[in-house]
């Protein structure tokens, strides 16, 4: 168990369907990481949650899915239909901050604090390569990768060898992108033996560091369309995700948070209207991931294709 994790946590979340917020923006993200990287009074490790879409949903529908990442110390929003969500229901989310952007920010950051990174994941040969690029996008990075054979993770021996690998590397900052809910069942574990470590879950932001698959254009990402960009590249693969399950999901949500928000909403006695959840009518958040504490005042701040 993670027993550092969720420690010191602020209560002004933003819930959607019982899943809570840090309502952060990605600065105050890195600057909270590497702030608490650098206070040797306590135990300075964490743990990084970026939902999106997909991820929400399945943390929505699976109860033990959202055990298993109750203890992260920073939950944010990876996907424009939270961050829309947020706003219907009247608790606005600052921006979308993705596992790709804060592997970027991080690593500047980690290059200027003189911190270390550990890349894990990815295909064969993937993590070094983003590694090599990112050592020379950011002089004077300390950071090092390495992509496990596929289904290490699966066996006690694999496990084993993992940990060994990515313990030894004595890391400040280690980001894991095997996908959703993997990369955070193996940062469950990992946790543990590196408390004083930061742990993000990254999904496709190995690959994306890679070169190996570039990323949509800004202006699809503002407008919450990246999961058009990535269905346009793996139809194939995609299609049932996207189309089938994530945007019925996300219509879900932000119906949701439009009744939740609305000012003259009706006192609900019985059950949701069919489709949506029960939580849409909650007044009270179901706590299940939290955000960490920021300095006094401080407010609102997969496999490998796991991305908004």
């Amino acid at each position: 168990m993670l027993d550092n994790f969720g420690v010191g946590m602020r209560r002004d979340c933003v819930d959607l369907l019982g899943v809570e917020f840090a309502p952060w923006t990605e600065e105050q993200v890195v600057a909270h990481v590497m702030r608490s990287l650098g206070d040797r009074s306590t135990v300075r490790g964490g743990w990084i949650v970026t939902p999106n879409v997909d991820i929400l949903r399945k943390l929505v529908n699976q109860p033990a899915l959202r055990t298993m990442v109750s203890p992260a110390t920073v939950v944010v929003a990876d996907g424009m239909p939270l961050v829309w969500a947020s706003a219907l229901q009247g608790t606005p989310l600052p921006e979308r901050v993705t596992g790709a952007s804060l592997l970027a920010s991080l690593c500047a950051a980690a290059a200027t604090e003189r911190r270390s990174v550990f890349l894990l994941g990815g295909a064969d040969g993937v993590a070094d390569r983003a590694a090599s690029r990112l050592r020379k996008q950011y002089p004077g990075l300390e950071i090092n990768g390495w992509s496990p054979a596929f289904g290490m993770e699966a066996t006690d021996a694999g496990m084993a060898e993992i940990k060994t690998r990515v313990a030894s590397s004595e890391a400040d900052l280690v980001f894991c992108g095997f996908g959703f809910p993997k990369q955070e069942r193996i940062i469950a574990e990992l946790g543990a033996s590196m408390p004083n470590a930061w742990f993000v879950g990254c999904g496709a932001s190995l690959t994306f560091a890679a070169g190996e698959i570039g990323r949509a254009p800004k202006w699809m990402q503002d407008l919450g369309l990246e999961w058009l960009h990535r269905l346009s590249c793996e139809p194939r693969r995609m299609f049932r995700r996207y189309i089938i399950e994530d945007i019925p999901f996300a219509l879900r949500l932000l119906t949701a948070a439009w009744l939740r928000g609305r000012p003259d909403k009706p006192a609900i006695d019985g059950p949701a209207p069919r489709g949506l959840s029960a939580d849409a009518y909650r007044t009270e958040p179901i706590t299940t991931s939290r955000a960490p504490a920021g300095e006094e005042g401080e407010r609102n701040s997969t496999d490998a294709a796991q991305v908004a």
